[in-house]
């Protein structure tokens, strides 16, 4: 048993989502973890004690929500396994259950079921501003009489309301330890006609509602307040939710998306740039040139600079989407795009692991958890990574920049967005194929509906969104940071040694020039090139070299080290003001060993592009599909499909080019 489980008593979060059930976690425990406005964004439990301001000990726990203790997929099983006992902290103590007051009547299933099973339970009603602005409050004495628990209501973004949850808190500690048993509440759906609850639970929730002002009478019916919709939400809906305009903006929003990571991120890329830039040139000036500072200097400092020149786009990224996230836009976008998903055997449902693979494959794969049919749940782990990752985008951003002029960002904003979109294009493509073939590839039941209770519009928190960025970035930082310096380490070990250094004449040459000359050479001894030439035969039909194979292979473990393994590749020196400058300009005057011929043209580089669209290079990506298929049949055919189809469409795209003039 854990430690921890010994010395305080555990308190876990349950509720239906967008019950509040996040936000209520984040007041008690001081922390700021992510809130989504639609199902199946949480598949894991985050924890924390309460915060050391209140006069209360315990381990908090927020569970992934649920609607029932009935599990109707892959997820919810788990959440309710882990609920009746959690394989870390056993058996909890108590259960703050988060029921939306304006969805009373729908709610209040999930805690009459977790009442029948023994838990000791506070529920703990949320959204009452929007129950507000319907007209009504409820009286929550009534409640407590009918349900035999402690029931208040507060708005978890408000300071204020946490004591009166740690009050309660505390005097439910205080009384007799339950112990749950599962057995007696699934005996208890058994027993019970649903349409009879129902009726007996709207009754309920009738006799506790309670008009704002006095001067309103008469009977309240709680389905019809369940029903009432939000006014200001169902005017942005008619817009936003429109057939026609709803995917309009909704492209438009993506795009200016995509065009803003560009524009915005220049100034904050320009320091980063000149910083690494700056350190770089002072290790050669303090220490001069040897072993030691071309290790620290080229293979730490312009190995992991490469990179972190693009952190503020993808901060720009994450923070967009959490504005997006926080205002309930994203769950229209899921509505909008479900018609068109069912063409290709997939449903609205499959957006949300979907839109996870923008920033990782590995959590948009366990995301994929939530699909209750195996069909579609199989055929989303499949496109996901075809969806572009974070991690391509330091390649999008180097590669785009060698196209565009540095005075006309918008042209690479639009091509990024232009990527993304093609990325999304190819995915849905697959699907499309796979579904037609669904019989030999996946066998397992037809396609389901998709129902998804849409949240009202919510005007964002900035201090939220602006943390949850922070944390996102942090997050990306220390997954990627670890894996680009080794592997740069690794580069630069294998780009210098040898270390044979020819005869090479010095006159006419500045000192940056001979010792760019002298690293060429030793380049082509080293055992990257033996490495590379094995190969090379790959890299021919597409008009590149071994390096660029070299690049190719280091991606494998993660594709944003192509951009540090090309900055030792191709000797990226100090000469220049910039370090990206400095990586676009080695390219630019890169040649095909042995002949004159340009090896990164606008055709070759284009090609690239369409390689890393398609192909996957993610060992993680590989590693996370097989837990979640149950085998190795689908990461070796995603493995195989789309390493292959990223070479032959390369290699269509640069010698397609080529045939219309493109160089």
């Amino acid at each position: 048993m854990n430690k921890e489980r010994n010395l305080n008593p555990i308190i876990t979060l349950v509720g239906p989502p967008n019950s509040g059930k996040t936000t209520l976690f984040n007041l008690l425990s001081g922390k700021n973890y992510k809130t989504v406005n639609y199902p199946g964004s949480t598949i894991e439990y985050h924890t924390s004690e309460i915060d050391s301001k209140f006069d209360c000990k315990g381990m908090l726990l927020d569970s992934p929500g649920i609607v029932s203790i009935v599990p109707g997929s892959p997820d919810e099983e788990v959440t309710i396994d882990s609920l009746f006992s959690n394989p870390k902290y056993g058996v909890p103590d108590l259960l703050l259950v988060t029921l939306d007051s304006s969805q009373l009547s729908r709610h209040l299933l999930l805690l009459k079921e977790l009442i029948s099973a023994n838990f000791k339970v506070v529920a703990v009603l949320t959204m009452g501003d929007i129950l507000a602005e319907k007209g009504f409050k409820i009286n929550t004495e009534v409640l407590r009489e009918k349900l035999g628990v402690d029931v208040l209501s507060v708005d978890p973004r408000r300071e204020e309301d946490a004591e009166k949850v740690i009050e309660i808190v505390r005097k439910n500690l205080e009384g007799v330890k339950k112990n749950p048993d599962r057995e007696s509440a699934e005996l208890w759906r058994d027993s019970i006609n649903l349409i009879e609850t129902f009726k007996e639970i709207e009754e309920m929730v009738s006799q506790a509602l309670l008009p704002v002002k006095e001067e309103t009478f008469g009977e309240v019916n709680s389905e019809e307040i369940n029903i009432l919709p939000d006014k200001r939400t169902l005017k942005i809906d008619k817009v936003l939710l429109h057939p026609v305009w709803g995917l309009i903006i909704f492209f438009l929003v993506m795009a200016l998306t995509f065009i803003s990571i560009f524009w915005l991120a220049v100034p904050l890329m320009d320091l980063v740039d000149l910083a690494f830039a700056e350190l770089n040139r002072l290790v050669f000036e303090i220490w001069g040139h040897n072993w030691l500072t071309e290790l620290i200097a080229n293979g730490v400092i312009n190995g992991t600079g490469a990179v972190a020149i693009f952190v503020p786009q993808i901060m720009i990224l994450f923070l967009i989407l959490g504005f997006l996230e926080d205002t309930g836009y994203l769950a229209r976008s899921a509505m909008l795009i479900d018609k068109p998903l069912s063409k290709i055997g997939l449903n609205g449902r499959s957006f949300v692991p979907m839109l996870s693979g923008f920033a990782c494959a590995v959590p948009a794969i366990l995301a994929a958890r939530t699909i209750p049919n195996r069909r579609e749940r199989i055929l989303t782990i499949f496109i996901i990574p075809l969806i572009s990752c974070s991690a391509r985008l330091p390649v999008y951003v180097l590669l785009l920049s060698f196209l565009t002029p540095h005075d006309k960002l918008w042209i690479a904003g639009i091509g990024l967005a232009v990527i993304y979109v093609f990325g999304i294009a190819m995915a849905l493509i697959v699907a499309a194929v796979i579904n037609k073939l669904k019989k030999k590839i996946i066998r397992a039941e037809e396609s389901t509906g998709f129902i998804l209770e849409l949240p009202s519009y919510k005007i964002p928190t900035i201090s939220v969104v602006l943390r949850n960025m922070y944390l996102s970035t942090r997050t990306y930082i220390s997954k990627a940071g670890p894996v680009i310096l080794t592997f740069s380490l690794v580069m630069w070990f294998l780009t210098y040694f040898p270390n044979y250094n020819p005869p090479l004449e010095k006159d006419g040459l500045t000192q940056a020039q001979y010792e760019k000359n002298l690293a060429s050479a030793r380049l082509a001894d080293s055992y990257a090139s033996d490495l590379g030439k094995i190969i090379e035969p790959l890299m021919k039909p597409l008009g590149l070299d071994w390096r660029v194979g070299v690049a190719l292979v280091t991606t494998f473990a993660a594709r944003e080290v192509f951009v540090s393994s090309m900055a030792l590749i191709f000797s990226v020196t100090t000469d220049e003001n910039r370090l990206q400058s400095s990586i676009i300009s080695s390219m630019r005057n890169a040649k095909i060993a042995g002949t004159n011929e340009p090896l990164f043209t606008t055709s070759k580089v284009i090609g690239l592009i369409v390689f890393f669209i398609i192909a996957l290079q993610c060992i993680s990506t590989l590693a996370i599909s097989r837990q979640e298929t149950g085998g190795w049949r689908i990461p070796l055919l995603q493995l195989t499909i789309y390493t292959s189809l990223a070479y032959f469409l390369a290699f269509l795209t640069i010698h397609g080019l080529n045939l219309l003039g493109v160089a």
